[in-house]
């Protein structure tokens, strides 16, 4: 009898084997993005200033930590490039999963008010089946499909709906976008709602939202709850973050857990005196190792679950 084909990553240099993935994951990143509504370019990393600088710190992250993949979750309406991307990925030496999805609402894209739910899903299904663009790349993941409030808008419950339809069409996981936190229990019913079990979606933003009950629900659930904007002390402090996460882990959802810093901003960068991508590994972990988390918990943390999220594998 023959056994089914292990799952593979769908990266934007070519698949990869969840086996070869030694080190940690960032599970929520941004290299290449434009979200500038405001016009002071700020929420902007340009594939031609920024280039440089990301891929100088990922590779520095690989070589100091082991840094082994990146989960980008730059989708339609931020400023996708997917040639950057996979030039980052060749000259950092990092494996990158790209996405496909629309945002929250105030940057989503015509499409979504001219067409329905089946209709989006078809886009996002054309686009990880036959790739981004004339680039043939496909994208390895649905995100960061976005929304705001305590309950979706209707334009944002329709992408979600969608989303939710594409994943279980083509097997890849979603990870959300709850504004400040919140919606996430309203984002996980809307995409469970259409068929898709809890264990491929991961919602976002969640330690900026101060109510241990909900991460708790969330991941009762079977959802992944991510903690991934770790190091972003205008919005939480990281005491609150692993005071928030201490209370997840104490309750026995170690394996619900997803970490990243969600890097959307050129003034975040280390080259620019932010905090960079390596945060979560010269910062938090040594935080939550001094709480007492050991070598395996961290690896759980910070590669098996991510790795499980993107394939789909429960244990």
């Amino acid at each position: 009898m023959n056994r089914p084909a292990a799952p593979t990553l769908r990266t934007v240099t070519g698949e990869l084997s969840p086996r070869s993935v030694r080190g940690p994951v960032l599970a929520h990143e941004h290299l290449v993005l434009d979200l500038d509504h405001r016009g002071d370019g700020a929420a902007v990393l340009d594939p031609r200033r920024h280039f440089p600088a990301v891929s100088a710190e990922l590779a520095s992250l690989r070589q100091e930590f082991g840094l082994s993949l990146v989960i980008e979750l730059t989708c339609r309406g931020m400023g996708r490039d997917i040639g950057t991307l996979a030039r980052i990925a060749e000259e950092a030496q990092i494996a990158v999963v790209a996405a496909t999805g629309w945002y929250y609402e105030p940057f989503h894209t015509p499409e979504i008010d001219g067409d329905d739910v089946d209709g989006l899903a078809g886009t996002l299904v054309r686009e990880i089946e036959d790739g981004i663009g004339t680039t043939g790349i496909r994208p390895g993941v649905l995100g960061e499909i976005g929304s705001h409030g305590d309950v979706p808008t209707a334009p944002e419950a329709k992408v979600l709906r969608a989303a939710a339809r594409a994943a279980r069409a083509t097997g890849l996981s979603v990870a959300t976008h709850a504004q400040l936190g919140r919606g996430g229990l309203a984002q996980l019913e809307l995409l469970t709602g259409e068929g898709l079990s809890a264990h491929r979606v991961s919602i976002g933003h969640q330690d900026l939202l101060d109510e241990p009950e909900v991460h708790r629900e969330l991941a009762a659930s079977g959802a992944y709850v991510a903690f991934d904007t770790v190091g972003k002390s205008s919005y939480r402090s990281d005491r609150t973050r692993l005071r928030l996460l201490l209370a997840l882990l104490e309750a026995g959802h170690a394996d619900r857990v997803l970490l990243s810093c969600d890097i959307s901003r050129h003034g975040y960068l280390l080259d620019e005196g932010g905090q960079g991508y390596g945060h979560l590994f010269r910062n938090f972990l040594p935080q939550l190792r001094a709480a007492g988390a050991d070598d395996d918990l961290v690896d759980l943390l910070t590669r098996r679950n991510p790795l499980r999220f993107l394939t789909g594998e429960e244990h």
